[in-house]
């Protein structure tokens, strides 16, 4: 009797090939974060207006993360009385590894702690002072400075003159006037007595000559 060996199906084919690249993948993912490492480097490097702000790094090698990160701050004054946080993490723009918080320490001294979850286990921790800020003075309209004594404004002078001038006339030129109307009067006196003297002497005139004329009438008359 002949024996017949048993070849594999297309089915069995298709799980083999499944399998291994399952296992490939695998590996690729893996081969990246086993170069970096499994632990994350966390650097507090202090504050800036408030902000926290930190390095954070691949243990192994130091190249910066590329994807996000997960990661809580927490501060603490240092006789505990006051906290804050927990805050979240977003990236520094301009720096590579750089990231820091969108929220503001208040002014005074803080124990910060920054502990990373993903995309592996890391932790920091500083003293950060945050400076009290004077806030800017407020800026004053300036006044306008006043003219000086020995030198007087020309502007106010002539207008201070006029009315003093027109108001009250000097002397002489009261002086000066009198007299012209004091002429005035004694020619107008003196044309007003000639006109009467005149008419007067004029009807004294035309009475005589009237009685003249009757009186030469009468004569002839009697003649």
């Amino acid at each position: 009797m002949r024996t017949r060996h048993a070849f594999p199906t297309f089915r069995s084919i298709g799980l083999w090939f499944l399998l291994l690249l399952c296992q490939a993948m695998a590996l690729a993912v893996s081969t990246p974060a086993q170069a970096h490492g499994d632990t994350v480097k966390v650097v507090v490097t202090g504050q800036r207006e408030g902000h926290v702000t930190a390095d954070i790094t691949w243990e192994n090698d130091g190249d910066a993360i590329d994807e996000t990160v997960a990661a809580t701050v927490n501060a603490v004054s240092p006789d505990g009385a006051r906290s804050e946080g927990p805050w979240k993490l977003v990236r520094d723009t301009g720096k590579p590894a750089g990231w820091t918080t969108a929220e503001a320490l208040p002014p005074g001294s803080w124990k910060v702690s920054v502990d990373v979850g993903f995309p592996a286990l890391g932790h920091g921790d500083k003293e950060v002072a945050v400076p009290v800020v004077d806030p800017a003075p407020a800026t004053s309209p300036t006044a306008p400075q006043p003219a000086a004594s020995g030198t007087p404004d020309a502007s106010a002078t002539p207008s201070a003159a006029a009315p003093g001038a027109s108001a009250d006339p000097s002397p002489s030129s009261a002086s000066s006037v009198a007299p012209h109307a004091a002429g005035d009067d004694d020619g107008g006196d003196g044309t007003l007595w000639w006109t009467t003297a005149g008419v007067a002497a004029t009807a004294l005139a035309g009475a005589a000559a009237g009685i003249l004329l009757r009186r030469a009438r009468a004569r002839r008359l009697r003649s």
